[in-house]
């Protein structure tokens, strides 16, 4: 017995050696590459670290030193200059459940393809570290982060875990290409939700706070957010810019400020914005509201060609409309102001009023074009109820035919002037005029029309313009078809008899002032030329008695 006692005193002591041993070995750099070389060999990560210390004054506190870890093949999900662990009596039943660990000067990705941590914690602190996400719905990019994770249980692609309270902030951050710094976090996450209940940054030489939440299908839902002071640069498009807000199920806004920003981007700007949006969802293209409402003003505006000088937006949204409440800018050296309603399920704009005043405007050289070009899907008709014009300068340069309108005013009503999302003047009827004009290079004075739609055709029930020493005057009717049937009679009296060369019909034998009976008819269809369509006849007579009468076959005279 006695020489069992010492045996068995024997083996404890050694063991207790080898313990001792074993306790100052791990903490040298032997020791620490042995049990790195162990782990890497027994399991599918890389496992490294240089030092560990631990002190026997605080038995339950653990330090790692330059610390690497990651699966084999993939990049790093942790790397850190010092992990310090805090141990508690849990160790003995969960071992790699500690009470609380700090990650200090690393990087920890948040990729899904990171390879998952094997422990876990009460609290996971962060000091001084950088956040990567790489690969995923939310490129991060932060630096200088301090903060924590309660509990910290992480997942397979869920390095924060399913369920936590958090609190980050961060000295720099880049969150899909919008730099920050100063960024302060704090939520928590339940599962697929998460809930931010405070969010401040300084961006763009501004300020952004706010609170938001994610929902489990990837919607958003915005408590308040503002935005103050923000001068962005970027070199997307504006379509480019605003594309994420459609990349979402739905965004909810209870509450959106934006006050004084400076936007700028390809194609695009806008400057000293002020904006206001309450109770707005959008979702699927399209958005939702019950009393949401849209009061907006800047200085400037320009998109493209389009450049608006101090506008002002107010919009009221119910469920099925979008109420234009107001809608004024200054606009190529005048005014354009407008009111009305945009209904829903017709896809319609109803436009109450519209005036243009003192505007100096020159087409654009593709105008014609757009004309003909079908509008987007969402916008299949647009009408007028009021349109009212005041001393406006109108210019085409198309050199193949200019014209210019100086002083145009004008009325018309009840104008529809999109059907199935087709520019045209569908129905209803309008007054133009002007002090002068110029058609081709040819002068005339107070030109006038006067025309109503139907959904058979547009009648003109006067043209009229002072042409040389006397008037022009004429009727005609367009019809509605495709084919886009038009005819035409005009009367000169005492005008020039070649008034007409620069229009299209060729020179006559004649001098000087005359009268002139014309009668045309052609085709004004789409992506057809005119020229081949007109056939009609012309009658002159000048001052001293001589008459010739032409006929016009094919858009050619004979003998002409």
């Amino acid at each position: 017995m006695k020489f069992l006692g010492k045996l068995i005193t024997a083996l404890l002591v050694v063991i207790f050696v080898a313990l001792i041993a074993a306790y100052f070995l791990l903490q040298t750099r032997w020791g620490a590459t042995q049990v790195s070389s162990w782990v890497n060999e027994k399991s599918d990560y890389n496992f490294s670290f240089e030092k560990m210390s631990h002190r026997l004054a605080s038995p339950t506190h653990l330090t790692l030193t330059k610390v690497t870890f990651g699966r084999k093949g993939q990049p790093a999900t942790l790397v850190a200059q010092n992990i310090d662990i805090d141990l508690s009596s849990r160790q003995f039943s969960e071992p790699m459940h500690f009470d609380k660990i700090l990650l200090q000067n690393g990087t920890l990705n948040l990729s899904p393809n990171a390879a998952p941590l094997p422990f876990q914690a009460d609290m996971l602190q962060l000091n001084d570290m950088a956040l990567n996400s790489p690969n995923t719905a939310w490129d991060l990019r932060a630096q200088r982060v301090n903060g924590g994770v309660t509990p910290w249980q992480p997942q397979p692609g869920k390095v924060l875990g399913n369920t936590a309270d958090i609190q980050f902030s961060a000295g720099s951050m880049t969150l899909n290409g919008v730099p920050a710094t100063n960024v302060l976090l704090q939520g928590a996450i339940n599962n697929q939700q998460v809930t931010l209940s405070t969010i401040g940054a300084d961006m763009a030489r501004g300020s952004l706070t706010g609170n938001a939440r994610r929902l489990a299908d990837g919607s958003w839902q915005i408590g308040s957010l503002r935005l103050n002071d923000i001068r962005l640069q970027t070199e997307k498009s504006i379509a480019d810019f605003l594309a994420p807000l459609a990349t979402v199920p739905s965004l909810k806004i209870d509450s959106l400020e934006v006050t004084d920003a400076r936007l700028e981007g390809k194609d695009w700007a806008v400057t000293d914005l002020d904006l206001s949006l309450r109770n707005l969802t959008l979702a699927d293209g399209g958005w939702q509201s019950d009393d949401g409402r849209l009061s907006m003003n800047a200085s400037d505006f320009i998109n493209g060609d389009l450049h608006l000088n101090d506008p002002i937006v107010n919009i009221d949204f119910s469920p099925q409309a979008a109420t234009l409440r107001q809608f004024t800018s200054r606009w190529e050296r005048g005014m354009v102001r407008a009111s009305g309603v945009w209904l829903r399920n017709e896809k319609k704009l109803a436009l109450d009023e519209l005036v243009f005043a003192g505007l100096e405007y020159t087409l654009p050289e593709d105008w014609k074009a757009r004309w003909m070009k079908p509008l987007p899907e969402w916008v299949h008709s647009v009408t007028i109820k009021k349109l009212s014009a005041n001393r406006n300068l109108v210019i085409d340069i198309d050199p193949a035919f200019p014209f210019q309108f100086t002083a145009l005013d004008g009325t018309a009503n009840n104008l529809e002037v999109v059907r199935n999302s087709q520019w045209g003047i569908w129905s209803g009827n309008a007054t133009l005029n002007a002090s002068s004009a110029t058609f081709n290079r040819v002068d005339v004075r107070r030109p006038s029309i006067s025309l109503n739609a139907t959904d058979n055709q547009i009648s003109i029930t006067e043209l009229s313009a002072f042409a040389g020493e006397g008037m022009l005057e004429a009727t005609g009717a367009i019809s509605q078809a495709p084919q886009r049937n038009a005819a035409i009679n005009l009367r000169g009296r005492s005008v020039p008899v070649n008034v007409l060369q620069q229009w299209g019909w060729p020179a006559l034998p004649l001098e000087g002032n005359g009268n002139l009976q014309l009668s045309v008819t052609g085709s004004l269809a789409a992506q057809a030329a005119l020229k081949p369509t007109v056939n009609g006849t012309l009658q002159a007579t000048s001052s001293d008695g001589k008459q010739v009468q032409q006929t016009m076959q094919n858009g050619d005279v004979p003998g002409a």
